[in-house]
């Protein structure tokens, strides 16, 4: 692939002057209308060292209006960095609606250097490329354009801009690209051992979606001229995209999850057995001796470095309060974190719906407990219409594939439904209304809710059936009555970490 690119292009002195001049123009006034039209853009690069990146991005920038993007730089992670799922420093970096993001080196150089620099593990380096495949198509699919250059030089090139560097008394390694015993892995001395890695990225990772664009950087002029050319021409396909009128344009909706599952059981909540109970001196020796393991297991946790995620789901006035207060009442609140999850703000509905959770994700030893979660996006956003069919439709696909990075990355994910009747949540309103101290729980949103349950109940069937997998199966707790409904949640969480752990 690499090996047939013609490097020998180049561009005279005068034409660099006049082209740079037009595209510089061009490249401004279509920034300027993204932003008017609210197009996120991420554009990547990555390439030999010695390529000439830094300089090359550095005239790939000028002409644009520094408030409108952001630029970012990849250095070796930082403690808490290196304690989650990698890709999850990439996630938190994306830019909101209407502003570009600039990647110098990026997720690649990242997988490239941590799995097979230091490790030299093929299978953990196949295994990240099809996590950036997820990560890059759901950013797409999210309107993101997305653009990708590798500067490639020819090894000859590369060593004699080594020995002008030298000559020049320019710092040939940064620190920041150093593993952890100070030997440089940034391609110095390897191009023929980093040569077929380099391509099979390449290959594999070569998506209409987020395409590469491979930029002959033997000669630096052609090299910046074949950048802006090609972004200005994606931005202004993307504007015409953008930009077409419901008629132009034709929406395909596609429900991956339909490829793979079983056809949908409308029924599957009425089937829970609600009339479960638990005497309260039964409760009782329970709560405490699960209490006591969850309490214990949580130091195990730390020692082995395996994170946590819980997630509450339910119907309103379930009970995802107590059983939380349950679960985390003898914990140490060093070790673990509640984190409520209401409507997203402006800011948040800027970015790609997941990318508000991410920094909530646990460190490795840690727990998070999500009162409610990214399947608002399956529910509410489903339910109210604030996600179109096409949006929430292929959240199923896109909220297992987030799972699953967080499973492989070694998390244990427990996801919990609290199931009650329509009675017994009329009840609890009730009661809330005629009680002062719980009066603060019901609102208005929680009656207009009730009112729909029954599309509700379609939209939960379809989100347990669907989004229950190996890695992060659904338990529904039957939660008529609180004191069975604390004592599953509880149990299944000692359980399960038990047997993660091995115990």
């Amino acid at each position: 692939m690499l090996e047939n690119i013609d490097l020998s292009l180049a561009v005279t002195n005068g034409d660099y002057k006049k082209s740079m001049k037009t595209l510089q123009v061009e490249l401004g006034e279509l920034q300027r209308k993204a932003w008017e039209l609210k197009i996120p853009i991420i554009i990547v690069f990555e390439g030999w060292h010695a390529s000439g990146m830094g300089e090359d991005i550095n005239r790939f920038i000028l002409p644009l209006d520094p408030r409108g993007y952001d630029f970012h730089t990849m250095t070796r992670p930082c403690y808490k960095e290196e304690l989650k799922p990698f890709l999850l420093h990439f996630w938190s970096r994306i830019p909101i609606r209407g502003r570009i993001g600039i990647f110098d080196r990026s997720w690649y150089s990242r997988a490239v250097i941590e799995l097979f620099a230091e490790e030299k593990n093929k299978d953990a380096l196949e295994k990240s490329l099809e996590e950036l495949t997820y990560f890059e198509r759901q950013l797409s699919d999210d309107g993101y354009l997305i653009l990708k250059f590798f500067l490639h030089i020819s090894e000859k090139e590369q060593k004699e801009r080594f020995k002008e560097i030298k000559k020049r008394g320019i710092p040939l390694i940064l620190e920041e690209y150093k593993d952890k015993s100070g030997k440089d892995l940034q391609f110095i001395e390897g191009y023929e051992e980093y040569l077929p890695v380099v391509e099979k990225i390449l290959e594999r990772t070569d998506v209409p979606y987020a395409p590469w664009t491979i930029i002959e950087a033997n000669d630096r002029n052609f090299a910046v001229l074949k950048i802006m050319s090609k972004v200005a021409g994606a931005i202004k396909k993307c504007i015409e995209k953008v930009t077409r009128t419901p008629e132009q344009q034709t929406i395909k909706y596609l429900d991956m999850a339909k490829e793979k599952l079983p056809a949908l059981d409308r029924s599957f909540l009425e089937k829970v057995d609600l009339s479960k109970s638990i005497p309260l001196e039964e409760y009782r020796e329970s709560k405490k001796l699960f209490q006591e393991k969850i309490e214990n297991l949580q130091y195990e946790l730390l020692r082995r470095k395996r994170s946590t995620v819980i997630i509450f789901e339910g119907w309103d006035a379930a009970g995802k309060g107590g059983n939380i207060h349950r679960l985390v009442e003898q914990l140490n609140p060093r070790l673990y974190r509640v984190v409520p999850v209401g409507s997203p703000n402006d800011y948040e509905k800027a970015h790609q719906y997941l990318w508000r959770f991410c920094d909530a994700i646990p460190m490795a030893g840690h727990i998070t407990i999500f009162d409610r979660s990214w399947y608002g996006r399956v529910l509410v956003e489903r339910v109210e219409g604030f996600s179109t069919e096409e949006e929430w439709g292929r959240a199923y696909r896109e909220i297992n594939e987030f799972e699953k990075i967080l499973y492989d990355s070694g998390a244990i994910i427990l996801k919990f439904w609290l199931h009650i009747d329509k009675e017994t949540q009329q009840e609890r309103f009730e009661s809330r209304l005629t009680d002062p101290e719980k009066r603060w729980k019901i609102t208005d949103d929680d009656w207009r809710n009730r009112n729909r349950w029954d599309d509700y109940e379609i939209a939960v069937n379809e989100m347990l059936q669907k989004t229950s997998t190996i890695g992060a199966p659904w338990i529904v707790v039957e939660s008529n009555d609180k004191r069975c409904s604390r004592i599953k949640v509880l149990k299944t969480v000692a359980e399960t970490i038990e047997k993660e752990l091995d115990t």
